[in-house]
């Protein structure tokens, strides 16, 4: 046979190893890895955990073996089966009640099957894909949920933690405990007392040692110090105790009424669920605070992690285990501790079975007190004082308050349908009321309608509209999302009443009218093909509609930037394509109805309605609202009449200009061209959008006159919105900008006074109380600096440089100390040029008379600022020691709030 004759792979002995033609070689096999950062992790973990889950099985009345089982499944089951990686299931404190609960009614191998018919409901919701759906619960309900519990298990664990035993309810453990109270047990008391001051105190150690012990979980440190005082002192009392493994309880077939044994899958079912995939989204918030560790953990899956922990609930049950859910704390810690992939929680499961097994006669010294008082601490730690806020800010105080005392008096699951109805009704009572004010403000009469316009608001809409004298101004504002068929037929109706008696009507609202419900002459923002057979959304602009030049389409109707949303720079907005004549289309779209970057993370397109700012200027760039629309005159003699609106609005982000959609072809009339039309667009929002909320305040200004603050002197740099990043508003800053924001020094002859005439002015006239130089990263005029060859054509931008030349010289001086940033060092030489020329203009600026006269009179005070654009991180020039140079700080959170 021919050497160029391939064998048949049958003849050969090592067939396994042959891979198809043209085709990659199969990859080595690869050694299973745990990175460093893992183990850590995992053996923090471990030892929050191991308490943890003996306390919470006490609590429940179940094997303390029980809990150990449901640690080492959650971990080494959810860990690798489940959708969050970083997530660590276990025994909840959220499920102690309902498990309590059960085994009182059913018994411990009831218990077990039912917590195995849980986690077959998850594994079929888990094939449904419905647990997104999951997050649509209320978290007032949610909050109130893990409140109820967290109050039922410390009244609970009180008992044992004064030397009694628990009752089964939460009305006979209230009634039972003066009694207990007048019964104490010093032992048990004194090793409790001692478990809370250690709870409390370990996290609050101070100075560097502390920082080092406090990285030993304080759990493990409390328990431990309880056991062995204990020990030492001689005291007795319950302990712990495992039996051995051998008689260790599975799961039975279940026994009880079926609808009973129904709704308590239902009960374990939801709040397993419940807790595991809220626990899974505030995971994904945790791991986004780390930059380093997003791109190496993939964000949550839901779906696949309910079905994990449907898998992981079969198991523990089976094995005879508690019910398991996503632990909060202990995924806190995991994430904190360095974990970057699901093996930590793996090797944690896998250190709780080793210490199941080899660890039992160190468990059994383990006082029950002990335990008691550390499940007591988290029960109250589940009535979070931040929870009861945010539900108080957003009004939502009735819906935790019944769901609360629903679990704490009925149980779990009455507890939620309570709160799911009180939820619903409070959404209906906010969907029916609505707020109807009419005022006169400069012989214009203003009607605002606060709330959804519905048929039940017709009547008080009628009578405060029947005030209005016929021939008056009227402006009115709606500030609802929705607008029912009577409420539109009313409006309309009145508004042609109105205007056939010689009045003029405005109605406006928080966006224009879409491009299928553009106006007619007379009509309130919807087609005229369509009539009024159709519901409106109140949100629409409903105005008086005058088409320009003959048409109402909106040749410009094309962007669908958001306001105040990550800026794109107006990537969707593209030149509209040519008409066969040469003038621009009539209708154009430069982007597609359904913009991927407005896709929501399962893959849906949103509509984000602006917000009404409930005041024009507090400290802050006012957001987008209702607004007056774009005018324009359509002949010379005319008088200005309100155009035709057709869409969202954008307002100026970093290093863009403002964008709308809506503007009619008084765009085109206006500026031919794409920067033109975007000028206009820009002007359009503002009219409609911002100027009614800043227009109180502009006119106050207007009055008083400009008193600022502050001067800002900073770079022309289009990506720096000083409002944005200083929280101003309208008169707060005098703003001055220029080319690599530079002070030139006094007595220039050169034609550069505007800088100085503006300090001068500032400080003088306006009698500022601060001057701010404020560099920033990427400045394009430092990087010309740095690279200007000397000699050559003196250009204006070279001239203007000149006065930066002092900053390179003030670098390159060997015997001054480099300006720093605290905490790592210039990227590079040019960033070293920005943080020094912010230094290097604070000099020039104190050279000033007026500057120099306030500064020693105490009226004035200089700051140097660096911006750094890419980490929208700000640094402010702190004063630093002889020697050691010009140091910029960070600028956190803690020191905004101060």
């Amino acid at each position: 046979m021919s050497a160029c004759v391939p064998t048949r792979t049958s003849d050969s002995p090592h067939t396994e190893r042959v891979h198809p033609p043209h085709s990659p070689p199969r990859a080595p096999h690869r050694r299973f890895r745990v990175a460093g950062a893992d183990v850590s992790a995992s053996i923090a973990v471990f030892l929050i955990a191991l308490p943890l889950s003996l306390g919470i099985a006490l609590a429940t009345g179940a094997p303390l073996q029980a809990g150990l089982v449901a640690a080492a499944v959650g971990g080494l089951v959810a860990g690798r089966l489940g959708g969050s990686p970083l997530q660590v299931s276990g025994p909840a404190a959220g499920l102690t009640v309902v498990t309590a609960d059960l085994i009182h009614r059913y018994g411990w191998r009831t218990t077990c099957a039912i917590t195995v018919l849980a986690g077959l409901v998850q594994l079929g919701l888990g094939c449904l894909r419905v647990a997104r759906s999951a997050l649509a619960v209320s978290p007032a309900i949610v909050h109130g949920m893990l409140a109820g519990i967290g109050v039922t298990i410390a009244v609970a664990q009180m008992h044992i933690v004064l030397g009694g035993s628990p009752q089964s309810a939460v009305l006979d453990n209230l009634r039972s405990l003066p009694a207990q109270l007048a019964d104490l047990h010093p032992a048990a008391v004194a090793v409790s007392a001692l478990t809370l001051i250690l709870l409390l105190l370990w996290p609050r150690l101070p100075g560097r040692t502390g920082r080092l012990l406090r990285k030993v979980p304080a759990a493990l440190v409390a328990v431990t110090g309880a056991t062995a005082t204990s020990v030492f002192a001689g005291l007795t009392q319950p302990r712990v105790e495992l039996p051995s493994w051998s008689s260790h309880a599975l799961a039975g077939l279940p026994e009880g009424p079926v609808l009973g044994l129904v709704a308590a899958v239902l009960t374990v079912t939801l709040v397993c669920s419940v807790q595991s995939l809220l626990g899974a989204v505030a995971v994904d918030k945790l791991i986004a605070a780390r930059p380093g560790l997003t791109a190496q953990v993939s964000r949550s899956d839901l779906d696949r992690e309910l079905l994990g922990q449907g898998a992981t609930n079969v198991v523990s049950g089976a094995l005879g285990g508690l019910p398991v859910a996503g632990v909060a704390v202990r995924s806190a810690a995991n994430v904190q501790a360095g974990a970057v992939s699901r093996n930590s929680t793996m090797l944690h499961g896998v250190l709780v079975v080793v210490a199941a097994l080899l660890m039992v006669p160190v468990l059994e010294l383990i006082p029950l007190a002990s335990l008691a008082a550390l499940v007591m601490a988290v029960g109250i730690q589940m009535v979070s004082l931040h929870h009861i806020r945010t539900v108080t800010r957003h009004r939502e105080v009735p819906v935790y308050a019944i769901t609360t005392l629903g679990v704490v008096f009925l149980g779990v699951l009455e507890g939620v349908t309570l709160g799911i109805a009180v939820a619903v009704a409070v959404s209906m009572h906010r969907l029916a009321r609505t707020r109807i004010t009419h005022d006169e403000k400069e012989g214009v009469h203003h009607v605002h309608v606060r709330g959804q316009l519905t048929f039940l608001a017709v009547p008080r809409l009628s009578r405060a509209l029947h005030h209005v004298p016929h021939g008056s101004c009227v402006v009115v504002e709606l500030d609802g999302s929705f607008m029912d068929h009577a409420a539109y037929e009313t409006l309309q109706d009145w508004q042609r009443t109105h205007t056939a008696q010689g009045g003029s009507v405005e109605l406006t609202g928080r966006r224009a009218t879409t491009e299928t419900d553009a106006g007619t002459s007379t009509g309130i923002g919807t087609s005229s093909g369509s009539g009024s057979e159709g519901v409106v959304p109140a949100s629409s602009t409903v105005q008086t509609v005058i088409p320009v030049n003959g048409t109402a389409d909106s040749p410009l109707a094309g962007c669908r930037c958001r306001p105040w949303t990550p800026w794109r720079n107006h990537q969707c907005d593209a030149p509209p394509p040519e008409a066969p004549h040469g003038g621009p289309a009539a209708e154009h779209r430069a982007g597609p109805p359904n913009d991927p970057s407005d896709a929501e993370p399962d893959g849906r397109t949103s509509a984000v309605l602006p917000q009404v700012a409930e005041s024009a200027v507090a400290s802050g760039p006012a957001r987008p609202a209702a607004a007056s629309a774009l005018t324009g005159p359509t002949e010379p003699s005319e008088r200005v009449k309100p155009t035709e609106q057709t869409d969202t609005t954008h307002t100026t982000g970093p290093g863009e200009r403002t964008e709308s959609r809506g503007a009619t072809s008084v765009a085109a009339a206006t500026g031919s061209g794409p920067s033109g039309r975007q000028l206009v667009r820009g002007i359009s929002a503002f009219q409609r959008n911002t100027a009614p909320l800043v227009r109180g305040e502009l006119a106050r200004l207007a009055r008083e006159g400009q008193q600022p603050s502050q001067l800002f002197l900073t770079c022309a740099d289009s990506r720096l919105v000083t409002s944005m990043i200083t929280s101003s508003g309208p008169g707060d800053l005098f703003v001055v900008r220029n080319v690599g924001n530079l002070v030139p020094p006094p007595g220039e002859e050169s034609g550069d006074d505007s800088v100085a005439a503006a300090i001068e002015y500032a400080v003088d006239v306006l009698k500022v109380r601060s001057i701010t130089v404020c560099g920033h990263s990427g400045c394009g005029a430092m990087q010309a600096l740095f690279d200007a060859e000397p000699g050559g054509t003196q250009t204006p931008l070279k001239r203007w440089l000149r006065h930066g030349l002092s900053s390179l010289e003030r670098m390159a001086d060997p015997g001054r100390p480099w300006a720093r940033l605290a905490g790592r060092a210039a990227a590079d030489a040019v960033e070293q040029l920005c943080l020094t020329n912010v230094v290097e203009q604070l000099d020039h600026l104190r050279a000033y008379a007026s500057v120099s006269r306030a500064l020693r009179a105490g009226e004035l005070e200089l700051h140097g600022m660096y911006f750094h654009v890419g980490e929208a991180q700000a640094y402010l020039l702190s004063e630093a020691g002889e020697g050691r140079g010009e140091v910029f700080d960070h600028v956190g959170v803690a020191d905004l709030s101060a």
